[in-house]
């Protein structure tokens, strides 16, 4: 039996998984692989590759080489050496040094070259399913997330954020999504797939860099906190969960709320407004001005807005960024353009 014939526990979770949520990566679609090397990565590639049988998938894999260290080209080219032995095709793309020491122009750059590549599989397979981009990332880094979200203060969708899936480049409409399938999978876990699947695995230098937050949140603070209260990566990683089905509830219902507030010019009822706690008016208001092309606006102005549009208050405006101005009266709450 060959190592893509195996059958393992791991298999059979991942399986069970997807047949409960069978949109995640759907039965014929293509998959384009995020293929770092590290070990959650390649427990991706693992398992993905042992379950296309069953869900008839094509793969595409794609590897970012951002050139921070000196091993990168190399681990670059035993990659693709390993990917012809699996026969695997493997595309990579090679950075500038335009996204050198920022994580976050490095996440940016790997997402629009993924973007550009799911693209060109979508032109090529001629209307058939959307090609996703599937990357590994964990519970793990869930939990890391969470962390760091909460350190730099964040809202509701912060600490909802790596969810299982979103689209690829923000509010595209092209269809293209980031899909994240092993948000149940530990780090620990990760590893263990590797291991019984006899995977190679590449560590990037670049990982233990303590100039970059997550790695020192990784290193230096979840094993504190580990070691103090055993499992509570996990536990965060649940948490981030439940705050994103809260965060998805809490926008459905404000989406109900708009249709039933709104007059026909787009205005606001605020006799309506006024009789809410400050809270859910603020929540109101926030949708609102987002649904009018309003960037969001610093909590502390927000509250301001809410308390000056609530009960016993008179008329007023407001000025805001985009000459913009916001208007009230006794009874309607609407967004006008400065003269």
């Amino acid at each position: 039996m060959t190592a893509g014939e195996l059958w393992l526990n791991w298999h059979d979770r991942l399986h069970r998984q997807l047949l409960l949520n069978p949109q995640l990566l759907p039965d014929g679609s293509t998959l384009l692989l995020a293929i770092s090397g590290g070990q959650d990565s390649m427990a991706l590639l693992g398992l993905l590759r042992d379950l296309r049988r069953q869900h008839h998938w094509s793969l595409q894999l794609w590897h970012g080489n951002h050139g921070w260290h000196p091993k990168a080209k190399r681990i670059a080219s035993e990659l693709a050496g390993w990917c012809r032995t699996q026969q695997l095709p493997l595309l990579i793309s090679t950075s500038t040094n335009a996204t050198t020491g920022s994580e976050a122009r490095a996440r940016q750059w790997r997402y629009d070259e993924l973007h550009q590549v799911c693209q060109q599989i979508n032109q090529n397979d001629g209307g058939k399913l959307c090609c996703s981009v599937v990357t590994g990332h964990t519970a793990s880094d869930r939990a890391e997330t969470l962390l760091l979200q909460l350190s730099r203060g964040t809202d509701l969708a912060g600490l909802a954020s790596l969810r299982w899936e979103r689209s690829l480049k923000g509010d595209a409409t092209d269809g293209i999504r980031l899909v994240r399938p092993l948000l149940n999978f530990s780090r620990d876990e990760t590893a263990a797939i590797c291991s019984d699947l006899q995977l190679p695995i590449w560590t990037d230098p670049s990982n233990s860099d303590s100039r970059f937050a997550r790695n020192r949140i990784r290193r230096e603070v979840l094993p504190v906190l580990e070691t103090m209260y055993p499992g509570c990566s996990r536990r965060m990683a649940e948490l981030s969960e439940r705050v994103s089905q809260v965060h998805d509830t809490q926008s459905a219902l404000l989406a109900m709320s708009l249709e039933q507030l709104k007059g026909q010019n787009g205005a606001l009822k605020r006799p309506p407004l006024e009789q809410l706690p400050s809270s859910a008016r603020q929540l109101i208001l926030h949708g609102w001005l987002q649904t009018q092309g309003i960037a969001s606006l610093p909590a502390r102005q927000l509250a301001e807005l809410s308390t000056a549009i609530g009960p016993r208050q008179p008329p007023g405006e407001r000025h805001l960024a985009g000459r913009k101005r916001l208007h009230w009266s006794r009874d309607w709450v609407q967004l006008e353009d400065k003269r």
